[in-house]
């Protein structure tokens, strides 16, 4: 058993992570922002990536960090940079001042192509930072994730339901449920093994080749109980007026943003082969056809399909 700290821990794959975390004997600090519910192994402290006195009392004593919290979305990308860069900056630093060497850092498959987007660009930023930093770093750069309390893969969920998914132009990605990517984050944090560290890992649901868009889309409509699903690709400039239109409807908080449609239009978004954890550390458990039919139910049960 260690004490591990977890930054992001409210969120839908930070929560995943204490749980996991928990679940594997560990104690955890959990940064949050606003107070939140005692929890049997859980210390909280208030605060945020910027809040350096806060980062400070999360790292000190602990055996390693999960650093999960960052920005995936926003109508101001000039935000990714203070987040995502300055706030990973801020870890490292708490982390020297307190004297704790393991970071095991949650990037995201779009820091291979930081071009197509300002969210790419600044997790490619706190990657450098990570490498640059001197600690005992892992980098995993996840797929998309899915799973229960997800917010991103609802909405498939639920035009699938009319048996409609709207697709980006044609290409493939790879997946990973959020209970397998929390085991890998834990699992890094707390080992020791010499051949994680200083690694960059691309996880995914274990499929050869990932899932081109229409394979996806198929898998969630049999998800929630249609036999097949329409789904055309729609181009890039549909994308984009699609994007204006939403921030017009929910301006803050809108889903599809320019940022996003600029990765979204990228035709490949596989785990690389080459890039996968060590077999003998950690195996997906999750395959995506069961993982998206348990995600649709605990949507129906929540209320939220």
């Amino acid at each position: 058993m260690s004490l591990l700290a977890i930054t992001g821990a409210t969120g839908f794959v930070g929560s995943a992570v204490m749980d996991a975390a928990l679940a594997q004997g560990h104690q955890v600090k959990a940064l949050a922002r606003r107070d939140q519910p005692a929890r049997a192994g859980v210390e909280w402290v208030r605060g945020d990536l910027g809040d350096t006195a806060a980062l400070a009392a999360l790292v000190a004593g602990a055996g390693a960090v999960i650093h999960v919290a960052g920005l995936t979305n926003t109508p101001d990308p000039a935000q990714f940079e203070s987040a995502n860069v300055t706030g990973t900056a801020n870890v490292i630093a708490a982390m020297a001042g307190a004297g704790v060497k393991r970071l095991v850092f949650v990037s995201s498959l779009s820091a291979r192509m930081p071009a197509l987007s300002a969210y790419g660009a600044s997790k490619a930023g706190a990657e450098a930072l990570v490498e640059a930093s001197g600690l005992e770093w892992t980098t995993v750069r996840p797929p998309g994730v899915y799973g229960p309390r997800d917010i991103d893969y609802l909405e498939m969920f639920r035009t699938a339901r009319w048996g409609f998914v709207p697709l980006p132009p044609g290409g493939a990605s790879s997946i990973i449920h959020a209970d397998d990517l929390a085991e890998l984050l834990v699992t890094l944090a707390a080992g020791n093994a010499a051949p994680t560290k200083k690694k960059i890992y691309e996880p995914d649901d274990g499929r050869e080749g990932g899932w081109s868009h229409k394979e996806l889309a198929q898998a969630i409509g049999q998800a929630v109980g249609k036999r097949s699903v329409f789904a055309p690709h729609l181009p890039r400039a549909v994308l984009e007026a699609a994007a204006t239109a939403d921030r017009l409807l929910r301006g803050d908080r809108a889903k599809l943003t320019a940022d996003r449609v600029g990765y979204m239009a990228h035709p490949n978004w596989v785990a690389r082969f080459d890039r996968k954890p060590p077999p003998g550390i950690w195996q997906p458990r999750i395959a995506g056809e069961e993982g998206l039919k348990a995600t649709a139910a605990w949507y129906r049960r929540e209320g939220w399909l």
